[in-house]
């Protein structure tokens, strides 16, 4: 059997661990700092639990230059898809207390009746979500909020599939988009990870006007997270799942800004949001609670936490220059791979258009023999690089626990494999 230090594992997630911080991650599971018990059996509600959480918040704000004046940082659960029904629970709601706000300065606050009658309008008129559809994960989260909200309130920005003869692989020139007006919220996936396709940076058709003001952006930045470097300040919420770039599967971040969060925000009642015929969201799901708890409103896994907390330790160690340096790197790694595979257009072929390919996962198809492909990088310790199961092909996922060497070491299997 190969030992961990054989291999090279490529899978899409959960991904592959810095050995290092398994190593600490283990001694902590038996016994944590001398406590005589493990982090996993520590109380959640802990000053031991309190410290692990606000040292990830500040570090990863710290690697991320996220102005933490302006952002909560939010540990939650649920993943992604999670994140999907979240993100629209409270940013309508959101959507609903500034147009509450307005109402009530138009026609007065003395007549309930009037002002939700004029409200639930207004809800019915002017309501909007707006998706970027460019991948399997971005398809999904505009259909859940079809499911949740019905398709009369949900508009589709754009579909990468119009373009690519029904399959998913470039992002729609930004002068296509049909952006809707002072929509509640506009989604995208910064990297699709089935389909191999990344924006290439901020898209600027969503970037803020010259008075700072523009649309509500949400991002689901799973799989590229903590590889380069974004403007903070452009987005009203980013999340990603801890399980590509961050730690191990069972914790979600959620990065929200403040002007949602009371003082500023105050999610509508119940009451209200069931006169507007508009869905309740779980309590597990609402922001402004998990921020006031510290994200500790109920029991999460302080253990998973940790993980994550010294990866960031770690990235801040190896990168003086932060997220910079580990861009840098993710470059260098991924356009050795796509050279190789370029070097022999023959044997392979990239699935995603060159404008989008992304950085993280590096999807193509192996002419010759895939069954091959995959049973002879295996004998030599490249794992994990069979494609996902909807598409099929060979899906190298470059996160940033793979080692320069070991991108070395698939680009030479690359170029040895189309000439033998």
């Amino acid at each position: 059997m190969p030992s961990r230090a054989d291999i090279t594992y490529f899978g899409a997630g959960p991904a592959l661990l810095p050995t290092d911080v398994l190593e600490t991650a283990a001694q902590a599971l038996l016994d944590f700092n001398g406590t005589g018990l493990g982090i996993a059996e520590h109380s959640h509600r802990s000053e031991l639990a309190t410290n692990i959480i606000n040292e990830a918040k500040a570090d990863l704000a710290s690697y991320l230059d996220i102005p933490t004046a302006e952002y909560e940082v939010l540990f939650m659960q649920g993943g992604g898809t999670g994140e999907f029904s979240a993100s629209i629970y409270n940013l309508v709601g959101a959507w609903v207390a500034r147009q509450h706000a307005a109402v009530v300065m138009e026609i007065g606050a003395d007549d309930e009746a009037a002002a939700v009658a004029a409200l639930r309008k207004r809800v019915e008129s002017d309501l909007k979500l707006d998706y970027i559809v460019t991948g399997g994960w971005s398809l999904k989260a505009y259909q859940e909020a079809v499911r949740l909200l019905g398709p009369e309130y949900v508009n589709l920005v754009a579909d990468a599939r119009t373009e690519n003869g029904g399959k998913f692989g470039k992002i729609p020139d930004q002068s296509t988009w049909k952006l809707s007006k002072d929509a509640a919220l506009v989604y995208y996936c910064d990297n699709e990870t089935v389909d191999g396709v990344e924006f290439p940076g901020f898209p600027q058709a969503l970037a803020p006007g010259p008075d700072g003001t523009g649309p509500i952006v949400v991002a689901d930045m799973s799989s590229n997270i903590l590889s380069r470097r974004f403007p903070a300040t452009n987005y009203s919420l980013l999340f990603f799942g801890a399980q590509k770039n961050l730690g191990s599967t069972g914790v979600t971040v959620a990065v929200l800004k403040k002007a949602f969060l009371p003082p500023n925000t105050v999610q509508p009642s119940p009451t209200l949001l069931r006169k507007l015929g508009l869905p309740i969201p779980p309590i597990v799901l609402q922001y402004e609670i998990i921020a006031k708890n510290n994200s500790l409103y109920n029991t999460l896994s302080i253990f998973d936490v940790y993980i994550a907390g010294q990866v960031l330790k770690k990235l801040l160690r190896t990168f003086p220059d932060r997220v910079d340096g580990q861009e840098a790197l993710s470059a260098k790694k991924a356009n050795l791979i796509y050279a190789a595979l370029d070097a022999h257009p023959d044997v392979y072929k990239v699935v995603p258009d060159k404008s989008a390919r992304s950085r993280m996962n590096i999807c193509f198809r192996v002419t010759k023999s895939e069954k091959a492909f995959l049973k002879e990088s295996t004998a030599i310790g490249l794992t994990g690089l069979k494609g996902h199961r909807s598409v099929g092909g060979i899906r190298a996922s470059n996160y940033n626990s793979i080692p320069l060497e070991g991108a070395e070491k698939l680009a030479r299997f690359i170029d040895a494999f189309a000439k033998a």
